[in-house]
């Protein structure tokens, strides 16, 4: 009888053991499954930092011919107001 009750409580033992290591699993699986997560998220974060750079950098190219363009114009305008004063000055 004594090693009926030591086998139920080495069985009992190793039941609760494989219990603990079920839960540790699971909870490894779960972090792991986050941590995919996470890793997911930073790579679409940094695809959309690399698109916005590229954006970025059009809309400056677009800003430094909008500039050169205003300049030229502007220049442009000059050169008729003062050929319309040298008109109007004779």
């Amino acid at each position: 009888m004594a090693s009926e009750a030591t086998l139920r409580q080495v069985l009992e033992r190793l039941e609760k053991s494989l219990a603990s290591l079920e839960d540790a699993v699971d909870l490894r699986l779960e972090h792991e499954g986050d941590f995919a997560e996470a890793e997911e998220e930073v790579q679409r974060m940094n695809m959309d930092r690399r698109k916005l750079a590229q954006e970025l950098d059009a809309s400056e190219g677009r800003a430094e011919r909008l500039e050169a363009a205003n300049k030229e114009v502007s220049r442009r305008l000059v050169a008729a107001m003062e050929s319309i004063r040298t008109v109007l000055d004779r």
